[in-house]
């Protein structure tokens, strides 16, 4: 079988772009979840707690989709020479996720587990964007 790296660059460029662009949306959520946490931290009541869980709700679909890409972003890479066996598995960057929602006692809990979801999901975007810029 033939081997083009072009072809083969190109496919896992673009999904790295579409895991981008997931925990870009991670991102957009959990600060969102972010927003309305302090809001309820500072008395917001009843309504604010239920909009804060929502964005919360959307921010664990958003990391599961992102997961989901960095998985199939990995598999690219695994084509490209000189890319293989770069690390993307789920645990390296998600291991925030399996507590991320679990036993939440108060608002302060929830607003630190936002706030250290945010920091991974930042640091996945520059891990990212970084193999990303040698791809091309």
């Amino acid at each position: 079988m033939y081997y083009n790296d072009e072809k083969e660059r190109r496919e896992a460029y673009q999904a790295g772009q579409r895991a981008l662009m997931s925990l870009e949306e991670a991102r957009n959520a959990l600060n969102s979840a972010r927003g309305w946490g302090i809001y309820d931290m500072l008395g917001g009541g009843f309504i604010s707690t239920l909009i804060k869980h929502s964005k919360m709700d959307k921010a664990a679909e958003c990391i599961d989709r992102a997961k989901s890409e960095l998985v199939a972003f990995g598999r690219e890479l695994d084509d490209v020479h000189g890319y293989e066996n770069i690390d993307l598995s789920t645990g390296d960057f998600w291991g925030f996720a399996d507590w991320f929602f679990d036993g939440i006692l108060s608002d302060w809990v929830v607003q630190g587990r936002i706030n250290d979801a945010r920091a991974q999901v930042e640091k996945a975007i520059i891990r990212v964007k970084g193999i990303l810029g040698r791809l091309e």
